[in-house]
């Protein structure tokens, strides 16, 4: 099952080419994200105050197809696409209605409060798995 976020184009997101800047995607994504584990009733907050455990990025794979521009109504999607004891890799895309503008394979590691790997914890992965 796929998480949908829909997201506006702002001024601010644009470069001098009146185009959205490259970096902005991670942005967008990393909101597609949080929202998705949210939406999972997972609170990210309480999982470092209460266990110490936080997410980070580790891995990017992404590609630019085609540019959004200011105003444009965006789709920012999330899907699983496989969980380890200690790492989530989602599939992410940002869509203009049905055009794909740009996709990504995100991988997030777990992490204790030293910034070591650690498992997710176990409410956390059963939340995900269900999904």
């Amino acid at each position: 099952m796929s998480h949908s976020l829909p997201l506006r184009v702002y001024y601010e997101d644009t470069d001098l080419a009146g185009i959205v800047y490259y970096a902005n995607y991670l942005k967008f994504i990393e909101r597609g994200r949080s929202e998705w584990l949210r939406d999972l009733g997972i609170d990210q907050r309480r999982m470092k105050d209460e266990g110490g455990q936080v997410f980070a990025v580790r891995r990017v794979e992404a590609d630019y197809l085609r540019p959004a521009v200011f105003d444009d109504l965006l789709e920012v999607t999330t899907a699983l696409a496989q969980m380890t004891p200690a790492r989530i890799v989602v599939d992410q895309a940002v869509r203009r209605g049905g055009q794909v503008l740009f996709t990504a394979r995100v991988t997030i590691a777990c992490l204790d409060a030293n910034g070591r790997p650690t498992r997710i914890p176990a409410i956390v992965a059963r939340a995900i798995a269900q999904n």
